[in-house]
């Protein structure tokens, strides 16, 4: 049993509401409580941060690669934890390695890492996120075309089979390339089901939330706009009370202004929180990558093919919480939720997301200007630094 702490600051964050001048008590992984310094416990090993901000870690439900490592190049356990670790620099505690559209052989090869992560209690790993192949040609974005197809029986028997064993499993499907009976079949296994990568209209997709879908994969990408006469998945997600949306806050993925006009459509209690789509780049020096035989190019900020589709996204978890906040007016608090405890809820991790008693210790500390200070898994410290590198935004 590891030993009890408690860790002061000028804030704590317990991802609902803000307590000033207070202390989180840690004991054994688990958040014991957050109370005012003042009433800390005699005899307690204590760690002041001083002026900065303790909240909740970032969950991300959607991660590609990090550290130079994208998982469908590398679906292996030491590819995992690079991730993993690459993503800590940046206050993400708890993730979803995403497996983007490839051949059934890497399938394997990636439901076989994240067994073997699952197995290890991977710090950070959260599950699998499998985005495709059971995707929309139309809407494919940069997933290879060669191998996107309708979900099988033969498929859909190896996914329920191989359900319980890498830790959370999700994926991502288009109607287009599968049966609300084929849906309700790996909601039944386990499985959190994203629709996306579809052109598939707004009447359809209530189908799909009866069959037990419950989220959408990166809101406004790869799927048709919303319009007057078809609102399509974006009209059905911003108005139904049980999608909960992904969203790349890059500011090239989708519009500032179209951000703006999501969030202030889209009410509980599901709610829009935010993922990364980071591929590789994030915490290396690369400059581009292979995907699929394709070279990905890494140029100001984007990533894309040679063609000027996007591929991915080269930012972390922390600049997408300030892009929020500081381009579009978010209070704090909501930004921090955005990227915690509404990801949490939309996965069902119920020991996740805020600083409440008995919740896993997965824990940032911030710096006053926004920056990573420390990042905390099971009350232990997997990063520490006076500043990590997180995007600028003019």
């Amino acid at each position: 049993m590891r030993q009890a702490f408690a860790i002061t600051a000028s804030r704590v964050f317990d991802g609902h509401a803000f307590h000033e001048d207070a202390a989180l008590l840690v004991d054994n992984g688990r958040v014991k409580a957050v109370v005012a310094r003042a009433d800390l416990p005699s005899g307690i090993v204590r760690q002041d941060v001083g002026d900065a901000l303790i909240a909740p870690g970032f969950i991300d439900l959607q991660v590609n690669g990090g550290g130079g490592v994208l998982f469908n190049n590398d679906p292996t356990l030491s590819g995992i934890r690079t991730i993993c670790e690459a993503h800590a620099r940046y206050g993400t505690t708890a993730l979803m390695v995403t497996l983007i559209t490839d051949a059934p052989e890497i399938k394997r090869e990636a439901i076989a890492a994240g067994e073997a992560a699952a197995k290890a209690g991977e710090p950070g790993y959260l599950g699998l996120h499998l985005e495709g192949p059971h995707l929309s040609i139309a809407r494919k974005g940069t997933h290879d075309a060669a191998l996107i197809r309708p979900m099988t029986e033969g498929d859909l028997d190896y996914l329920v089979e191989q359900a319980s064993r890498f830790g959370n499993p999700m994926i991502t499907v288009a109607p287009e390339s599968v049966s609300p009976d084929q849906v309700n079949r790996l909601v039944q296994a386990g499985y959190r089901v994203s629709l996306g990568h579809t052109d598939t209209s707004c009447a359809s997709v209530e189908a799909y939330v009866e069959a037990g879908a419950t989220l959408v994969t990166h809101l406004f990408n790869a799927m048709s706009p919303l319009g007057n006469r078809e609102p399509g998945l974006v009209g059905a997600a911003l108005t139904s009370p049980i999608l909960h949306c992904g969203l790349i806050a890059d500011g090239f993925h989708v519009d500032p202004v179209t951000m703006k006009i999501a969030l202030a459509a889209k009410h509980g209690p599901a709610h829009i929180f935010l993922v990364t789509d980071a591929m590789s780049t994030i915490g290396s020096d690369e400059t581009s990558f292979d995907l699929n035989g394709r070279t990905v190019y890494r140029r100001d900020g984007r990533l894309t093919l040679a063609d000027g589709t996007l591929a991915g996204a080269d930012i972390d978890m922390l600049s997408c919480v300030r892009y929020v906040h500081e381009k579009l007016g978010q209070p704090l608090e909501e930004a921090l939720r955005m990227a915690s405890l509404y990801p949490a809820e939309a996965i069902g991790a119920a020991t996740k997301g805020s600083l409440a008693a008995g919740q896993d210790a997965d824990f940032i500390v911030l710096s006053s200007d926004l920056n990573i200070h420390s990042t905390w898994i099971a009350g232990a410290c997997v990063h520490g630094a006076a500043t990590a590198p997180s995007r600028a935004f003019a």
